[in-house]
């Protein structure tokens, strides 16, 4: 029985790693699970050096102890920001850096581990630009797009053509003190205004769509679902008490453009939005390197979890 434990790190309530945790435990492969925001400094306790064959050493959290020379895959997931508590706004914010670069820096440079996927790797895909960039060079088809804070260029290529704004950044925004997420939107020219100028702004035009695809890649492999909303919604997550799924396959051609954006990214994993139209073409709109998909896998039958186990058991790295 090969002993190597996997790293989970994430938040303490994430459903969706539980799925693959709960997998992992059925394998009888060791996994410590860890969230680097709450368990660090205490209780987790690291004590890394470096050797001849890269670090070695041991992280303990709880009862549980890995080896970091021996770490066979980290899946990260969704954590806490790095934090730390007392000694006034400066030290705190001074100790909270130490530890992202101390912790982080060690766990991301482990000798022999699978990263799903590297931390650096995942914020770097993160950057919208980067990814339209790379998917227009791999051969996607990508809708126009803009990006600007000036309202007469805005304006302009919203008079051109239907357009929709989207945020570069899928960041919680409060509203009235809840929790709001900002849905993709058509706008029209006549409502762009000076706000536009207050910071970048992505438009783009609005693809005919009759569906849209999340095609989701776990190492070489891709699950593909179709996703329909009702007539006229742009941004399906309006609507997701409204949406039907079934599973699709995804063009060969597509599936090699696929992996290789996600090797010029160091990636393992992507989850890929695609818009349909009616002549069944995919017109590229993102990809989210850490994307959710559990959900997915439920409504359309897709067997992501045990993807995601076999890789963590047994896979190869990108990133190496």
């Amino acid at each position: 029985m090969d002993g190597r434990p996997v790293l989970v790190c994430t938040e303490r309530e994430d459903a969706t790693a539980d799925l693959v945790i709960a997998e992992l435990n059925r394998r009888r492969v060791p996994v410590v699970r860890f969230d680097p925001g709450c368990d660090f400094p205490a209780p987790a306790v690291l004590a890394a050096h470096i050797g001849e064959g890269g670090w070695e050493g041991r992280l303990t959290v709880g009862e549980r102890t890995a080896d970091l020379s021996a770490v066979r895959a980290l899946y990260h997931r969704r954590p806490s920001p790095c934090r730390t508590d007392g000694g006034g706004v400066q030290a705190a914010r001074f100790a909270a850096q130490e530890n992202r670069r101390g912790l982080g820096g060690v766990l991301g440079a482990l000798p022999g581990c699978l990263y799903l996927s590297h931390p650096q790797a995942i914020a770097r895909a993160e950057y919208k630009p980067a990814q339209l960039d790379a998917a227009t060079r791999a051969g996607l088809t990508v809708p126009a797009t803009l990006i600007t804070n000036d309202p007469g260029d805005a304006e302009q290529f919203c008079a051109g053509q239907p357009a929709i704004y989207k945020p570069l950044h899928a960041g919680a925004y409060g509203i009235e003190g809840e929790p709001a997420g900002i849905w993709a939107a058509q706008v029209e020219a006549g409502e762009i205004d000076g706000a536009v100028s207050h910071s970048a702004h992505l438009f783009q035009a609005r693809v005919p769509k009759v569906a849209d695809v999340r095609a989701v890649v776990v190492g070489e492999r891709v699950f593909s679902a179709r996703i329909t909303a009702p007539p006229g919604v742009v941004d399906r997550r309006s609507e997701y008490r409204n949406l039907t799924y079934e599973p699709v396959a995804c063009p060969e051609e597509t599936r090699g453009v696929l992996a290789r954006f996600l090797t010029e990214f160091g990636l393992n994993f992507g989850a890929f939005d695609f818009a349909v139209t009616g002549d069944g073409a995919w017109w590229f709109l993102e990809c989210n390197p850490n994307g959710q998909w559990a959900w997915l896998e439920d409504a359309a039958g897709l067997p992501i979890t045990a993807a995601i186990a076999d890789l963590l058991e047994n896979g190869a790295s990108r990133h190496d």
